[in-house]
This record gives C-alpha cells, sequence and structure tokens, in this order.
C-alpha cells in the first residue's frame, strides 16, 4: 500500500486518474440510486451503448475534416443526451414497451458506431480506450469537465430531489399532485446519460453499468432513505474506485476492469451477509 501512495505522490497521471474516478464516484453514486429505485438500469445501459454512435461520428469529423475542437467524449455526451430524450420520447408518445425501445436504441447506435470507425482513418486508439476504459488516459480538460457535469447534477438533484423522489416511488400520484411528470421523467433520463459519459472515463462504455447500479444496489440494502442510500452509494464508489487503482498498479491490470472487479466482488459479499441476515432472524 505504501508503494501505492507514493506512486500517486510522484506520478501525476496515477493522482489523475483518481481524481477521475472519484468524480464520477459522485455522478454514479446520485443518479445511480434513482436508476435502482426507478428500476431503469437496462435502460441506462441502452444509453451507455448508444454513445458509440456519438463517438464514432466526431472522431470521423476530427480525422476527416480537421475540426480538432471535437472529442470523442464530445459526441458521447451529445449522443447519450440525444438517445435518453428519444428513448423516454418514444416511451412517452406511443406507449412503447421499454424492453423494446431499449434494443431499437441500443442496436441504431451501436451500428452508427461501428459504420462511422469503419470509415474513419488511422487505428481508433481513442475509441478503444472510451470502451473498454482507460482511465490512465484522462487529462486536465476531461477533469474539468468531469468536474463541471457533476456541479450539473449535483444543482439538478438538488432543485429536483423532491419531484424526482415522486416519479420514482409513485408516478400516478405525482401526477395527482400536478408535477410534471413527463418532463422530468426526461430530464432524470438526460441527467443518466451525463452520469454514463463520466463513467466511461473510468470504466468504459462496456463496464459502465457495473459502477452506475452496484454502489446504489448495495447502498439501497444498507437504508431506506434516498438522501442516505446516494451518500453510501459514492462513497462506495469512491471505494471502489481506490482499491480498484490499487490492485491495478499492484497486479498490472487495466484499471477500468479491475474497478468493476472490485464492485462485483463487494456486491456478492453483500448478497451473502443478506442470505446470512435472514437465516439469523
Amino acid at each position: 500500500m505504501l508503494n501505492f501512495f507514493s506512486a500517486l505522490i510522484e506520478n501525476p497521471f496515477l493522482l489523475m486518474a483518481l481524481a477521475a474516478g472519484f468524480a464520477a464516484s459522485f455522478a454514479s453514486g446520485i443518479i445511480g440510486s434513482y436508476v435502482v429505485v426507478k428500476r431503469i438500469v437496462s435502460m441506462s445501459g441502452s444509453i451507455a451503448h448508444s454513445v458509440l454512435g456519438g463517438m464514432g461520428v466526431f472522431l470521423w469529423l476530427r480525422r476527416t475534416y480537421g475540426m480538432e475542437f471535437l472529442s470523442p467524449l464530445q459526441g458521447a455526451l451529445a449522443a447519450g443526451l440525444l438517445s435518453a430524450m428519444l428513448m423516454g420520447w418514444i416511451h412517452l408518445k406511443y406507449r412503447e414497451r421499454e424492453d423494446t425501445v431499449i434494443a431499437a436504441i441500443w442496436a441504431t447506435g451501436m451500428s452508427i458506431g461501428v459504420v462511422f470507425i469503419s470509415l474513419t482513418p488511422g487505428y481508433n486508439v481513442e475509441l478503444m480506450n472510451f470502451l473498454f476504459g482507460n482511465i490512465l488516459w484522462v487529462s486536465h480538460s476531461d477533469i474539468a469537465l468531469l468536474l463541471s457535469l457533476d456541479v450539473l447534477i449535483g444543482a439538478a438533484v438538488a432543485l429536483f430531489y423532491r419531484r424526482f423522489l415522486a416519479i420514482c416511488f409513485d408516478e400516478q400520484q405525482a401526477a395527482l399532485q400536478k408535477v410534471p411528470v413527463h418532463t422530468l421523467y426526461l430530464l432524470l433520463l438526460c441527467l443518466v446519460a451525463i452520469a454514463v459519459v463520466l463513467l466511461i472515463q473510468v470504466v468504459g462504455a462496456i463496464l459502465v453499468i457495473t459502477m452506475l447500479a452496484i454502489p446504489a444496489a448495495i447502498a439501497g440494502t444498507l437504508t431506506h432513505t434516498l438522501s442516505r442510500m446516494m451518500v453510501i452509494a459514492t462513497l462506495l464508489g469512491a471505494l471502489f474506485t481506490f482499491l480498484g487503482m490499487y490492485f491495478s498498479y499492484e497486479l498490472n491490470w487495466p484499471p477500468g476492469a479491475t474497478i468493476s472487479l472490485v464492485a462485483a466482488v463487494f456486491y456478492c459479499f453483500n448478497l451473502f451477509r443478506k442470505r446470512q441476515k435472514k437465516r439469523i432472524s
């Protein structure tokens, strides 16, 4: 452990990676709690995979037309927000089954991404990092963007906390109380998309659901209050990030995948703890 702390002091890239992980943990703890309570984990997975389309398009524009101001992360944010709005609008407007909408958005986004990746000249190492995660790759601008999105998420949740709480637990009752359920539902999906983009920087698009759902799922077994659930989930996300970075450093494993494995191990232990508690009671 001392070697790891020494490496943090001596290696700024490692320290920045840890900072990015903590920033992402805030988003995963807050939004992940809503995702678990609202039971839209699969919908979040669809958003996470559909962002490949935006990353592919933005990278293609950057490489082909020299638009250096564009980045795959910006494309991921644009595609995530678009897919969230589209998914919510189709569900509310046409009352389609959510699993059908999820499959359609998932397949379309990834298909667009594959097409534009194939058209992009050169080796697309950037997209590989976003797909499979490479937290050691973050830059100062990425950290600034992550913190800005964290502030946006925190402000939105602070402003609409009670209303989000209402639509998560009883949409019909919220509608009777004149709460704009549809608008808040779309806003919540947009916040999920922002959280997904934050987590992509840490564990990649493929493993993003691990960090979005597992800390909140564990926290939900430790408290029955949503605000406490958010706090516990945020702390658990930070713990998983730290331990994942530590084991990644010691074992020379990929950081994103290691963080996800640590979260999965804690989830299994928590399931065992719950089962033992039921047997005792």
